[in-house]
């Protein structure tokens, strides 16, 4: 027996498509550096404009100010309105079909870094998106939002939320994500975790963890 009695998953870059795929499109069509984007999140990861508005503690419009004093400050122009507007990926039918084909099999959890902007986990704008994302959702017995906690991975404290919704232990529990540093510390508590780089190989890995095929 494998053990596993709970999954964790990421949403944006496991479930949908990565928005770094986004990032990297606008930052073509703008002809800023390859990256960059990611880099200013990248700088001071704890503290800056994004990991202060994936824990609430600014509003949209801060963000906008902060980001951009934060782009500026590393040699580019780039409005904080821009960099969310590129935050929803296309829902991956594989991953959303897994999720299916594990309910009531494991307990399962939805962990995500997220933005409080009235439109929900996948922070999608449009209606029929909003709709699809909602009906995900109703597939995860649990979702943990950094935006409504005040918590956000990679911090400690969110995997125990998290753990403590399900009832398991870490030991119990495999988690995917497709950020190596939101896996370092669950690996370190005890979680068995996949990073996820593409949905082919996230299940054929997730499978062999479980012991036995999703489908």
């Amino acid at each position: 027996m494998s053990g596993v009695r709970a999954i964790f998953w990421d949403f944006g870059g496991v479930v949908t498509s990565s928005p770094f795929d986004a990032f990297g499109e606008y930052e073509a069509r703008r002809g800023l550096p390859p990256g960059f984007i990611r880099s200013v999140n990248a700088t001071n990861p704890d503290s800056n404009a994004w990991a202060k508005l994936e824990r609430s503690e600014v509003s949209v419009e801060e963000f906008g100010t902060l980001f951009e004093t934060e782009a500026a400050a590393l040699g580019q122009a780039v409005p904080g309105s821009d960099v969310l507007a590129l935050l929803s990926g296309a829902v991956r039918p594989r991953m959303v079909a897994a999720l299916k084909a594990l309910k009531g099999r494991y307990r399962q959890a939805c962990l995500t870094n997220n933005v409080l902007t009235g439109e929900g986990p996948g922070m999608a704008a449009d209606p029929a998106r909003a709709a699809e994302v909602a009906a995900v959702m109703t597939l995860f017995d649990a979702i943990l939002e950094s935006s409504k906690l005040g918590v956000r991975k990679p911090e400690p404290r969110f995997y125990e939320i998290a753990c403590a919704r399900l009832a398991v232990d870490a030991a119990q529990v495999v988690f995917l994500d497709d950020l190596g540093m939101n896996l370092k510390p669950a690996r370190a508590m005890g979680m068995r975790t996949i990073k996820v780089l593409d949905p082919d190989q996230a299940l054929a890995d997730l499978e062999a963890e479980l012991g036995h095929s999703i489908f």
